[in-house]
């Protein structure tokens, strides 16, 4: 059975400064569900949990590794225009992200650029050229 994801977890370091990051700084909607423990952001379809790093390592039963350096993954947020890339872009930085990369034309024919988090994550702002959209917003790939 295909299933969508339905919460992305961050370990982050502390979770009222990463609320403050995603809900003032980004302007993400936080769930009244959240508590000062756990912090959940709607976003269409798929939940962002904030938890802390030691929390989130202990109920994984993985050993705590953090360090600096790429994961092996990235968050990936897609727009319909390449100025909405770069105005994403702009609201991340002023809410204290690092600018990975800044948005460029890419081999594959699309936009984007990336950001760190306030603890490290990785998201890419992109537009690509055949990003078909739900009337909810969401992406959607052909088939």
């Amino acid at each position: 059975m295909s299933t969508p994801i339905s919460i992305v977890t961050l370990g982050v370091e502390d979770v009222g400064r990463s609320r403050q990051f995603y809900e003032e700084g980004m302007g993400w909607p936080v769930s009244s569900e959240s508590s000062e423990e756990i912090v959940f952001i709607n976003l269409r379809g798929t939940i962002l949990a904030l938890y802390t790093y030691e929390d989130l390592a202990e109920e994984t039963g993985l050993p705590m590794t953090r360090g600096l350096g790429f994961g092996g993954i990235t968050l990936s947020q897609n727009f319909s225009t390449k100025e909405e890339v770069d105005q994403v872009m702009e609201t991340a930085r002023a809410a204290g992200a690092l600018i990975l990369t800044p948005p460029v034309d890419r081999h594959w024919g699309g936009y984007s650029g990336y950001f760190a988090d306030l603890d490290g994550y990785p998201w890419e702002i992109a537009w690509g050229p055949n990003s078909e959209f739900n009337e909810d917003g969401t992406l959607r790939l052909r088939e």
